[in-house]
């Protein structure tokens, strides 16, 4: 059987920023697969690699900018908020010029407003640096699962698993790697690891530009017509998906805020590090496990009551238990939250018309940040107000129970339904 000729790149450059498909009727080559699922990856380790350079290089900003601990929270806080405010339109790119480009931008945007971090003076223009940037990671984010439902329309649960083992990894990297090594490169200059961090996300964005597939029966580049990217508010499945999404990343970012000071007040202070290692790099191992078994769990609901149940057995370790075991339940709650987190990923790509998926990932990129913000603040009020340590993981149980009662959404949608 005679293959098809391969596109030249400078066609593919081209067709990237114009979104017009002349690679349509490509073959599906064992080539283009594996390059869509390195560019995947390299993607998702992208979604977070920026946003995590900041915490390493806290102390330097507090000396270099006179910033205060309210100032930090600000410059914390504004990622998760962008990515509640710019996910509606990054959906928009995408509709009106195809989600390949509109992946592009949004890696460039991450890029440039990482790197301009490092060149601005003050913290005015540090926030405003900080701001690009999250815009940019809010585009990447509504972009990549319409991108896997058409780049791999009948391995959803695995691409997505590829993608968010990639996101995981590059949580892990810019808060391990830039203290003991990128730091003392550049002698200690917390400007340089900024540009140091954006450079892989620059080098994704020129790949993605470059050598992007174009598959058959999906218009990765090309935008249509008559696409909508305004959520329907009113669909019931946006919301269930956006509190389910939303109870994850609730969970991930009341933990890692409340963990340390739980440690201490457990009269721990020398355990707080292996607490907060122990959570994340939890995560890593059910990056790895989905990659097999994805594909077959995500529209199961039973997988999410195990993984929604599990999180709440972890939070009951951790706050009865104390010294090494609270160490070995923070690894457990990170290992099955992140179960959920890749299975909620894929969701949206399986529960929602090909056009819709856009639309769909938006509205719940928007509400489920949103109620993350929302429940984290609650978390440390309960802690204020009842002056209890529990009290700011009050919202980490409420969430692990809200993935267990909306877990028959995942089997409830029709695929091929259309959210009007």
């Amino acid at each position: 059987m005679e293959s098809a000729p391969e596109t030249p790149i400078y066609v593919n450059i081209a067709n990237v920023f114009a979104g017009i498909p002349v690679a349509k009727h490509l073959s599906q080559s064992a080539g283009q697969r594996a390059t869509a699922m390195v560019l995947l990856w390299l993607c998702g380790m992208c979604l977070r690699l920026t946003v995590l350079a900041i915490p390493p290089v806290v102390p330097l900003l507090h000396a270099d900018l006179n910033l205060s601990e309210t100032g930090i929270g600000w410059l914390s806080s504004l990622p998760p908020m962008l990515f509640a405010i710019a996910a509606v339109p990054g959906a928009v790119l995408i509709a009106r010029f195809g989600i390949v480009p509109a992946l592009v931008v949004g890696l460039l945007l991450n890029a440039a407003g990482s790197a301009a971090r490092a060149a601005l003076p003050d913290a005015a223009s540090l926030y405003a640096g900080t701001i690009v940037m999250a815009a940019g990671v809010s585009i990447m984010q509504p972009a990549l699962p319409p991108l896997v439902r058409v780049w791999f329309p009948s391995r959803i649960g695995f691409a997505t698993a590829v993608y968010t083992n990639g996101l995981l990894i590059g949580e892990i990297l810019a808060v391990s790697l830039t203290i003991p090594f990128i730091l003392p490169l550049f002698d200690n200059s917390w400007r340089l690891s900024f540009v140091i961090w954006s450079l892989p996300v620059l080098v994704t964005a020129l790949l993605v530009a470059l050598c992007a597939p174009r598959l058959p029966d999906a218009q990765t580049v090309a935008p249509s017509g008559g696409r909508r990217w305004w959520p329907d508010w009113k669909h019931p499945l946006i919301w269930r998906l956006g509190l389910i999404l939303g109870s994850v990343n609730a969970i991930y970012f009341v933990a890692n805020a409340f963990l340390p000071d739980y440690v201490i007040a457990a009269g721990r202070p020398d355990l707080v590090g292996s607490a907060l290692t122990a959570l994340n790099v939890g995560q890593l191992p059910a990056g790895f496990l989905l990659l097999g078994f994805a594909g077959r769990l995500v529209r199961r609901p039973a997988a999410y009551v195990v993984s929604g149940a599990a999180s709440l057995v972890s939070l009951i370790g951790i706050i009865s238990t104390t010294g090494a075991w609270i160490v070995f339940w923070a690894g457990v709650l990170g290992f099955t939250n992140a179960v959920t987190l890749i299975l909620a990923l894929a969701l949206p790509s399986v529960l929602s018309a090909p056009d819709d998926v856009p639309r769909n990932s938006a509205g719940m990129f928007t509400i489920s940040y949103s109620l993350a913000m929302v429940l984290a603040v609650v978390g440390g009020w309960l802690w204020d107000f009842t002056q209890a340590p529990i009290g700011g993981f009050a919202p980490v149980a409420l969430c692990s129970l809200l993935i267990i009662v909306l877990a028959r959404t995942v089997s409830r949608a029709d695929p091929s339904s259309r959210a009007s």
